[in-house]
């Protein structure tokens, strides 16, 4: 028996068409088996989908898949979730709370701007910046701060670059990522990538530039990571690397994707209580989803 589904295409963290990074929202299809999660995100060549569904904890139930696994939490298909279901009337404007696999997050909605507060860091292992450089094809010498993994509901080594040349210089090297993986004691390719940065080079309306770089089977670059800038800000704000909590950050122009959040980091640099990233969305297209 066939099964259908609503679903939306949404670009996050921008506002127009071909900007910020797509997601796949499926409504009402949280309770879909996880292989069949995982093959819809390979169908649509997405790094992220989402399948929403009714929660006992909190307004709404969010899952977010991979094309290989599920993760407890990701910013840009937060945005595109919740813009999606206001598009469509079935939230208004205001407070709502999302279960997420981290935990339940607070949100706020007005049209397609959305505001979500992202859980309170965790700082783990810092690794040899040696290894981490050598995973971009670089030195340890591009590297101005110890990188360390930092996690506001998904981790990763957060990397700070010299400048914003050096950033566009960085190249994915599957086997230096290997050996960066062992030492972490992680297993699987597909996690804890770095998030390399910059303050330097940004754009005018911003005060960070990004990049991520993914193993397969995840596309090669993600064009905007809302989940690693709050981890980014909470990393910078307690290394005493930005002078103010709020800040814009950037991602994606490499890839013709430019993508913007404003970024608030909550609390004082060794007590961060959160992190809110907030972004704009559009609604590409919408259609059925037929199982």
């Amino acid at each position: 028996m066939t099964m259908s589904f609503d679903v939306d295409w949404v670009d996050a963290f921008t506002d127009c068409p071909f900007g910020g990074n797509g997601c796949a929202v499926v409504h009402r299809g949280a309770g879909l088996d996880d292989a069949t999660c995982m093959a819809f995100v390979r169908e649509t060549s997405l790094v992220e989908c989402t399948f929403t569904g009714p929660s006992d904890v909190a307004d709404i139930r969010v899952r977010y898949f991979l094309a290989s696994r599920e993760i407890p939490f990701a910013g840009h298909p937060t945005v595109a979730t919740v813009a999606a279901m206001r598009h469509r009337g079935l939230i208004p404007d205001g407070a709502l709370t999302l279960e997420t696999g981290a935990g339940v997050v607070p949100v706020e909605v007005s049209g397609m701007s959305v505001r979500m507060t992202q859980v309170a860091p965790t700082f783990g292992a810092k690794p040899d910046p040696a290894l981490v450089a050598a995973v971009g094809g670089l030195t340890a010498h591009d590297i101005t701060h110890p990188p360390r993994v930092t996690s506001t509901g998904l981790p990763f080594t957060i990397t700070v670059l010299k400048d914003r040349a050096t950033l566009e210089r960085v190249r994915f090297d599957m086997d230096a990522f290997r050996l960066y993986l062992d030492a972490l004691g992680v297993h699987g390719t597909d996690v804890m990538e770095p998030f390399w940065c910059t303050r330097e080079g940004a754009t005018d309306a911003g005060d960070t530039f990004a990049r991520l770089l993914m193993a397969p089977p995840s596309p090669a670059e993600d064009p905007f990571t809302g989940s690693a800038t709050g981890a980014m800000a909470a990393y910078l704000w307690s290394e005493a690397l930005i002078e103010s909590p709020t800040f814009v950050a950037e991602q994606g122009h490499g890839l013709g994707r430019p993508g913007q959040a404003r970024v608030e980091v909550l609390g004082p640099r060794d007590a961060i209580a959160g992190v809110v990233v907030e972004g704009q969305a559009h609604v590409l297209m919408s259609g059925t989803l037929h199982l």
